[in-house]
């Protein structure tokens, strides 16, 4: 704030002195008179009285959704490298298409969602498209460019709008439930607190063996952060989410200097000491940058081709949409009717991001779940994912500084969100068989089937179907769109 207080008073003396010598071409009262004052600026912008918040709340709430999301430049040019694309051309590509469809995001919808390239989707680019049926990186990234332009098509029709529309509400409140639950999981994993089991497929980490001092020290932190981010926010400090991001890794620090935390690069679990803080060298960009357009379609049937094309448009668009009824949800932005005002931009920024990510060298870029925790820290407009968008794009010369925040660090705050994201569930009628089962349905199917885009199809299966059966579909004035959506999720299991 000081600093918006200093750059204030240098643009208020510019603005006199240039009003002084050019008064007819910026009259007083005029154009500058608009654009000085950093938080006047900011206020007209992004409209921050009228969503009651503020400037700190904001910025606080974007580096706190960055902070949470920083994982995936680690992990996305981990997964994608595996293509045989450049590792570090991915992480350029990674930071620098969340930094478009973030800011986006703030210009054209004003909400506090990021975006990034998505995990999940990433994993489907590698190991299914490419690893297992053989087509080229390139080929992937032209599916990906293809998708997205599809996605704007359908944004500028409102086709998305009205998918997210029809959805009824005690599945939209259901899905937030799911989320939370999802980012939970995803942060115990994370943290190694949940590890595979060959018996009962996950179980809880032993905390003893040759790897206590790297997983089992790590999960420990993971553990205090979860309860010094709990006191904070019982203690209702603000910022306590990000407090604790950053108190558990300057433990973690301690922990490996004094020798308790050892890194074991075979495990997963590296140093934690930033060994150094920027770098210049954007060469590697390159190796990825426009080679979508360079793409071999020899050997590969058009068939084929949409099938791959397919798979990704319909994980994302019901990826995008869950994510955006949950955290709206969460954050209270949805309407009377469950309606998201202002979604066209926000499906906007989704298309025109995953495009941009394609051109760049990254697999599909999408709204992340994580936004949540920002949300969960009181952002509530653009100003929160510009800040993010922002870091994203500093984080291309800070990459080695944010590569070495400890996924331990970062799970408490998945693990707190998915208890916010949990409020939700007040919201379903668990009276009402008929909307209390496939909530459950939803919410169940998330975590377990690891996928947001799965909790919704199984719970607009199970609604369309319940309700029709037992003769409540007038009743429940089920629409068109939903009987349509009934049958592509049934097709999808059936032939994909």
């Amino acid at each position: 704030m000081n600093f918006l207080c200093f750059l204030d008073g240098q643009l208020q003396r510019f603005r006199v002195q240039w009003e002084l010598f050019f008064p007819s071409v910026f009259p007083r009262g005029g154009f500058f008179h608009h654009i000085t004052g950093g938080t006047f600026m900011l206020e007209k912008i992004f409209h921050l009285k009228e969503n009651h918040t503020d400037v700190k709340t904001e910025l606080m709430a974007g580096i706190t959704t960055f902070m949470t999301m920083a994982y995936i430049l680690a992990v996305n040019p981990s997964i994608l490298s595996a293509s045989g694309m450049d590792a570090n051309a991915v992480l350029i590509a990674t930071s620098l298409a969340s930094f478009v469809g973030t800011a986006l995001m703030a210009l054209l919808a004003n909400y506090p969602f990021a975006l990034a390239p998505g995990m999940g989707l990433n994993a489907y680019f590698s190991y299914t498209v490419v690893l297992t049926m053989g087509y080229s990186w390139q080929l992937a990234l032209m599916a990906v460019f293809v998708e997205g332009v599809i996605f704007i098509v359908l944004s500028l029709t409102s086709v998305r709008e009205a998918i997210f529309n029809a959805i009824p509400m005690t599945l939209k409140s259901a899905v937030s439930v799911g989320i939370g639950l999802f980012v939970a999981f995803v942060g115990l994993q994370n943290a190694k607190l949940i590890v595979n089991s060959d018996s009962t497929l996950v179980t809880y980490q032993h905390f003893k063996g040759e790897t206590f001092h790297s997983i089992g020290v790590g999960a420990i932190l993971a553990l205090v952060g979860v309860l010094i981010t709990a006191v904070l926010l019982v203690k209702k400090v603000k910022g306590g989410i990000l407090y604790g991001i950053l108190i558990t890794w300057v433990l973690g620090i301690l922990c490996e200097l004094t020798g308790i935390y050892i890194p074991n690069a075979d495990a997963g679990m590296y140093s934690v000491i930033p060994t150094s803080f920027i770098s210049f060298d954007f060469s590697a960009l390159g190796k990825t940058f426009g080679q979508v357009f360079k793409t071999d379609f020899s050997g590969v049937g058009i068939l084929n081709f949409f099938a791959v094309m397919f798979s990704f448009l319909f994980v994302d668009l019901f990826d995008t949409l869950g994510t955006l009824i949950g955290v709206a949800s969460k954050a209270d932005m949805l309407d009377e009717d469950g309606k998201l005002p202002h979604i066209k931009g926000a499906l906007m920024a989704d298309s025109i991001a995953t495009c941009a990510g394609a051109v760049l060298g990254t697999s599909t870029t999408t709204t992340f779940v994580e936004s949540a925790s920002g949300v969960t820290e009181g952002g509530r407009t653009g100003l929160t994912s510009m800040t993010t968008g922002v870091l994203f794009l500093l984080a291309v010369v800070f990459s080695p500084l944010f590569l070495t925040i400890p996924s331990f660090a970062t799970a408490p705050a998945l693990i707190i969100v998915g208890f916010y994201m949990m409020g939700s569930a007040l919201k379903i009628e668990f009276d009402d068989p008929a909307e209390g089962i496939p909530a459950f349905l939803t919410i169940l199917a998330m975590p377990t089937a690891y996928s947001i885009s799965e909790g919704i199809a199984i719970g607009v299966i199970s609604w369309t179907l319940l309700n029709l059966i037992t003769g409540k579909a007038k009743e429940k004035k089920i629409s068109p769109l939903m009987y349509i959506l009934t049958v592509l999720f049934i097709l999808k299991y059936v032939l994909l």
